[in-house]
């Protein structure tokens, strides 16, 4: 980003430009902090600009680099106590960063802050004032200054990022919500396209449904005519004693003797 800034008059960035390098910025924290990192070391040499051809909504992209700093959130570097006081590059960190060096996800706010500014101004934090002195003056409470020439909403979003109070400024996610930063008007058209798509497909579903209600209700074609007149097939049962016989059980036996012509030892009886 320096040597992109350095192509402008006292390097300083068109407005336009500004917003839409901090949205990309934030968009690129809302994922590094959402995999539980704390860059720690924001600043223009670590971001890379260039030429977009996919971005709708911008000439350029830039891309988050350089990671050697990065700490997982509520880590202390080694380095802290003994050699070095910062967690990263001393003219781009909060207060915390000298108080207590602990990496949270408020620390690349204040960055992001002080990367705003100097994309406004062209110029970097604490110009001319010694690192000792620099340390004092955050633990003092202080902020690099914001000039009154700036955009009012500017302002505000640089000086939430400078809350002496890291809580106070929010999340990455929060302030892409920032007045600051507008909505891009392509993602207004996607979300339009997307509910119109919407709407014509439950219009569709419910069409299809009423259509379905309604062949119901139809009278049956003659085909189904046809299949309905075929009387169901019955299964025949033989019965395991004779016929005869069955009946017999269910009725009084009644004997009743026949005589016969001719004479003969017996009788012939037939069984009612």
């Amino acid at each position: 980003l320096n040597a992109f800034m350095d192509r402008y008059a006292d390097r300083k960035l068109p407005e336009p430009l500004i917003k839409d390098f901090t949205r990309m910025i934030l968009e690129g924290l809302v994922s590094i902090h959402g995999h539980g990192y704390v860059h720690c070391d924001l600043k223009p040499d670590n971001l890379l600009v260039f030429p977009s051809s996919s971005r709708q909504d911008s000439s350029y992209e830039i891309k988050i680099s350089d990671f050697g700093n990065s700490l997982e959130v509520g880590e202390v570097p080694l380095f802290w106590e003994t050699d070095f006081p910062w967690v990263g590059t001393p003219i781009y960190m909060p207060p915390e960063s000298v108080r207590d060096g602990v990496a949270n996800k408020s620390l690349d706010l204040w960055s992001l802050g002080c990367l705003v500014r100097e994309m406004y101004t062209g110029v970097i934090p604490w110009e001319g004032i010694e690192l000792d002195d620099i340390a004092t003056l955050l633990i003092c409470g202080e902020a690099p200054w914001i000039p009154e020439c700036l955009p009012s909403d500017a302002k505000a979003f640089i000086q939430t990022c400078f809350s002496s109070d890291p809580e106070d400024r929010g999340s990455a996610y929060e302030l892409l919500f920032h007045p600051f930063l507008p909505r891009p008007e392509v993602q207004e058209e996607e979300k339009k396209t997307v509910d119109k798509t919407r709407s014509s497909f439950l219009l569709k579903l419910l069409k299809l449904r009423i259509r379905g209600r309604s062949l119901k209700r139809k009278k049956p074609t003659k085909d189904a005519l046809a299949v309905s007149d075929k009387k169901p097939l019955k299964l025949r049962f033989f019965p395991t004693k004779a016929q005869q016989f069955k009946r017999t059980l269910n009725k009084v036996l009644r004997l009743k003797a026949i005589p016969m012509k001719k004479s003969s030892d017996f009788n012939l009886v037939s069984v009612h």
